[in-house]
């Protein structure tokens, strides 16, 4: 659950250089592995090639998480935001071993409006599984959430927190966008922290917990407004516990973070992605070129077997991107990815990488073959490949960012 209440100077401050200490990419499908705390991940295209059904965990509890769906959104980031919901719904329809539930962690809605929420629920009726909702800010600017709770709140409390159980994983929705402070910061309060605690005092330490929200419960960063005010306190109910995942949204890009036992996650969204932080003026629709915006879009399947096993996180893009460009010499390092990841050219040919990012990355061959110095926002690094074969490489500052170059 996130980061945490402490003063500023115990903040991570995410300018360009800081930011580098967060691993984050828009749009890429990878699979995620916790183990003994740690989150590893590969490309999902690799994962295929090691075995999913391993990584995964043969036939345990399944399930999917979708997220900021904006119903009733119309501008020129996305003109048919229904239509990208239906993609993510059939997505999940077409899993060849469906999820058990849905999680959706909020702005089901862009104004809260009735006919929006029609909408959603048709939408998501397609599925015939069961859904799990937490509120977004956009979801409660009608009558203080009541709209929300009148469709979604069934068995919820409060402002809609809950928990549920399923195949001995306990699963927690918690509420951060109701009386947002200042500075639009996320906030729990008193009367759901103290619920919380009840809830998880009945529970054995070795049960994997679950919680999902709509605000980062973790500083992603706070000039932004994304984090949550009072997450520390939930934290601290959640310490004895071996195994804690928190899900959200409201960022509209996959970043993950490792904290003691707890993994934290943010989906993308269905709707239109946003800047990374600190890299535009103000977080808010980002427009992209229409042929891209379905790679930015997504959703995030779950699986987990049993105590034994890693939760496993899947983020698959709602369309991919070319696997191989053939005869491409250009590369770009844009969204912490290279574009394409992988790039096919003749003996002799010179590659290109050019820095897009608003932070630095660098090239780095993982058999040692070649390595850029770091690069800043346009700055290039080109290598000759003379000799055929694949060469595999990554980036040193963020080793999730993984391309490949065949030569031959």
């Amino acid at each position: 659950m996130g980061n945490d209440n402490h003063d500023e100077k115990d903040q991570t401050l995410y300018d360009r250089r800081g930011f580098l200490q967060c691993m984050a990419w828009v749009g890429t499908a990878a699979v995620w592995t916790m183990a003994g705390g740690v989150l590893k991940g590969i490309p999902v295209e690799a994962a295929a090639r090691h075995g999913m059904k391993d990584m995964t965990g043969g036939n345990g509890l399944r399930f999917a998480q979708l997220s900021d769906s904006h119903i009733g959104f119309d501008k020129p980031a996305n003109t048919d935001v229904t239509a990208t919901l239906r993609a993510a719904v059939d997505k999940i329809k077409a899993a060849s071993q469906p999820p058990a539930f849905v999680l959706h962690t909020g702005d089901l809605t862009h104004l809260s409006k009735p006919a929006e929420f029609d909408a959603l629920q048709q939408i998501m009726s397609e599925l015939a599984l069961p859904v799990f909702y937490v509120p977004g800010e956009h979801d409660v600017l009608d009558n203080d959430g009541k709209s929300f709770l009148q469709r979604f709140g069934a068995q919820t409390q409060g402002a809609g927190w809950h928990s549920f159980d399923s195949n001995g994983v306990h699963f927690i929705g918690l509420v951060n966008v109701v009386n947002l402070k200042a500075g639009g910061l996320g906030t729990l309060g008193s009367e759901q922290l103290e619920w919380l605690e009840r809830d998880l005092k009945r529970l054995k330490s070795s049960t994997p917990i679950v919680v999902f929200a709509h605000i980062p419960l973790w500083s992603v960063y706070p000039e932004w407004g994304w984090g949550t005010d009072d997450s520390a306190r939930a934290l601290s109910y959640l310490k004895r516990f071996g195994s804690v995942s928190v899900l959200n949204g409201h960022i509209h890009q996959v970043m993950q973070k490792v904290e003691g036992n707890v993994t934290f996650h943010t989906a993308m969204s269905t709707a239109f992605p946003q800047p990374a932080p600190g890299s535009a003026p103000s977080p808010g629709p980002m427009k992209v070129e229409a042929d891209h915006l379905r790679k930015v879009l997504g959703i995030a399947r779950m699986s987990f077997h049993d105590i034994s096993h890693p939760i496993a996180i899947t983020d698959v893009a709602l369309e991919d991107e070319p696997r191989i460009a053939a005869g491409a010499r250009a590369i770009t390092i844009d969204n912490f990815s290279f574009a394409p990841r992988e790039t096919a050219v003749s003996i002799g040919a010179a590659v290109t990488w050019t820095n897009k990012d608003d932070v630095p990355h660098n090239i780095v061959a993982t058999r040692g073959q070649f390595r850029s110095p770091v690069l800043d926002t346009d700055e290039q690094f080109s290598h000759s490949f003379n000799q055929a074969g694949t060469y595999e490489y990554y980036c040193s500052l963020h080793p999730k960012m993984i391309g490949h170059i065949v030569v031959g």
